[in-house]
């Protein structure tokens, strides 16, 4: 970090909100560099208290069980991705006159004159995928790159730490974007837009419109996706630098200046010299694990964004090929008496379990959770031709419940009214019961997890944990 960086920040005062991972990151960062650092958190158990210790080692003040009034002289508060813009501190941040920003803005702030492009994804639903298949396309083509940003190791620490990256594959959150007003990428994607984190945001015009930040100041590609014309309409609304281009993906055959699907084949008419006549094969779909139709639509955002950086053909099959899913993303688990059992447990919201579910035929659907604000009816109306039957789990299971009575009326539905340990045992035991051989047994509870589970890969595990269990039951 050079000196220039270093009297930028040099006893600023500055509140750090949140003692998370990204919060932890950005005040040592942060103390580094000269500032005072105060973090506040609401919390005041053994954990909180014990990282307020080692943030004191490092000359960072800490102040436990108030999140809500401004310390005396703050000059800049940095927030944690999930802190609500309602939130109290911020009131009292905007009365004062001081600017809040998020950890991915202090990573913007904190590149060195060296610092490696961005490539930015966002999207309610794909993010994670896409992003990892985009930096292994990266890598497959020799260039020194990570995965980062809503994944991995704190975006702060990887701009900070020194590594010579030639290209940063970054996936953002509507939080991380929402604060974050000076992010310029080289080129980024919106993969879908669908409701979602509405309580957060307030409107699903405000979410759209964070979400559409990503594009602001792109200089060579704003990637959207054809069949969710919300996506098109912010690269519209963006203001990007002059020669920057709109780029589609499709499941279709593609026009000109988008990538698309042709005979199992991977195209791109965006990125060849005669895109109006002309189109270069990047990868078979078979390349794409698993080749569900919406993860046929990552791997299409994926290289749209390498192809937009100058990735050669070939990096794009080889990364593809070199790619493995994420744990809990439509993990097949096993098969037990010619049923498949998937493990979705990250369909977290109605969007992305409406994408697994179309990729199976018939289905029991393990379903509930929390809803987060959502409403069921029409997934279950565009689901209703492909249920054998569904579980219910979770607080508001109930929700699921009815709108499966209006649009699937004769499709059997369990209902269980248990939220301990044993609840998902005895789901997986229930969906058994009402499959058939040749069907799947589909966990996409199109909710969050935490009214019974730590996160969703805690719920992911107890499902597997249930199959594997019934397996060695019938085996």
């Amino acid at each position: 970090m050079g000196s220039r960086q270093v009297s930028h920040w040099q006893g600023r005062k500055i509140t750090v909100a949140g003692l998370g991972v990204s919060g932890v990151s950005a005040a040592r960062a942060l103390a580094r560099l000269g500032a005072e650092v105060t973090v506040v958190d609401g919390g005041s158990g053994d954990a909180h208290r014990a990282r307020a210790a080692e943030l004191a080692d490092e000359g960072v003040a800490v102040r436990l069980g108030d999140a809500e009034t401004l310390p005396e002289g703050t000059g800049l508060v940095v927030t944690s991705p999930g802190w609500k813009p309602s939130s109290p501190l911020f009131a009292a941040a905007a009365a004062a006159g001081v600017d809040v920003v998020g950890d991915v803005e202090i990573a913007w702030r904190l590149r060195g004159p060296d610092a490696p492009p961005w490539l930015a994804v966002t999207g309610t639903n794909g993010k994670t995928t896409t992003t990892r298949m985009l930096a292994s396309i990266l890598t497959a083509a020799g260039l020194r790159t990570a995965a980062i940003g809503n994944i991995g190791t704190p975006i702060v620490d990887v701009v900070t730490g020194g590594e010579p990256y030639d290209v940063l594959a970054v996936e953002l959150s509507s939080y991380q974007l929402h604060w974050a007003p000076s992010l310029r990428a080289h080129s980024a994607a919106v993969l879908n837009l669908a409701p979602d984190h509405l309580d957060w945001h307030g409107s699903m015009e405000a979410y759209a419109a964070d979400k559409g930040r990503i594009y602001e100041g792109n200089t060579v590609a704003c990637v959207y996706n054809a069949a969710d014309k919300a996506t098109e309409d912010l690269v519209r609304e963006a203001d990007v630098e002059e020669g920057c281009r709109a780029v589609g993906f499709t499941l279709g055959t593609p026009g000109p200046s988008q990538l698309g699907v042709v005979e199992g084949l991977l195209v791109d008419r965006a990125f060849v010299g005669q895109r109006h006549r002309q189109a270069q094969e990047l990868a078979e779909v078979s390349d794409v694990r698993p080749p569900a139709p919406h993860n046929i639509a990552n791997a299409l955002a994926a290289a749209a964004l390498a192809r937009a950086f100058g990735v050669p053909a070939q990096a794009v099959r080889d990364g593809l090929r070199a790619f493995s899913p994420d744990p809990h993303r439509i993990d097949h688990v096993a098969d037990v008496d010619g049923v498949a059992y998937v493990d979705d447990s990250k369909a977290t919201n109605t969007h992305a379990a409406q994408a697994s579910l179309a990729a199976y035929d018939p289905i029991v659907w393990i379903a509930g959770g929390l809803a987060k604000g959502a409403t069921f009816d029409e997934l279950a109306a565009q689901s209703a031709g492909r249920l054998r039957g569904a579980v219910l789990i979770g607080a508001d299971r109930a929700l699921v419940r009815e709108a499966l009575a209006r649009h699937a009326p004769d499709v059997p539905v369990v209902d269980l009214d248990r939220t301990d340990t044993g609840a998902m045992a005895a789901a997986v035991a229930e969906a058994a019961r009402l499959a058939r051989p040749g069907d799947t047994v589909l966990l996409a509870p199109a909710c969050a997890s935490m009214d019974m589970f730590t996160n969703y890969t805690e719920r992911g595990e107890a499902f597997a944990e249930a199959v594997r269990a019934l397996a060695d039951e019938r085996g």
